[in-house]
C-alpha cells in the first residue's frame, strides 16, 4: 500500500457571508471525511487479514506440539 499525501486548500472566506462559499467549503470537508473513512476501512481490512493469517499460522504450528 502506497502512502499518498493529498492536500486540499479551503477557499479563503470573504468579509461577508457568502452561501456559495459556505456550500463549497462544506462539500470539501464532507468529501475529505468520506475519503478518510474509506481509507480507514481499507486499513482495518488489511490489518484484520494480517492478524487472521498470524492466528492461523500459530494454530497450525501448535497442532504439532504434544500437550501433557
Amino acid at each position: 500500500m502506497t502512502t499518498e499525501v493529498k492536500t486540499v486548500s479551503l477557499p479563503i472566506p470573504s468579509q461577508e457571508y457568502d452561501p456559495i462559499d459556505q456550500e463549497i467549503t462544506r462539500r470539501l470537508i464532507e468529501q475529505t471525511v468520506e475519503n478518510l473513512s474509506t481509507q480507514l476501512k481499507s486499513i482495518e481490512k488489511i490489518d484484520s487479514n494480517q492478524l487472521s493469517n498470524a492466528i492461523r499460522k500459530k494454530q497450525f504450528l501448535l497442532m504439532g506440539v504434544k500437550h501433557g
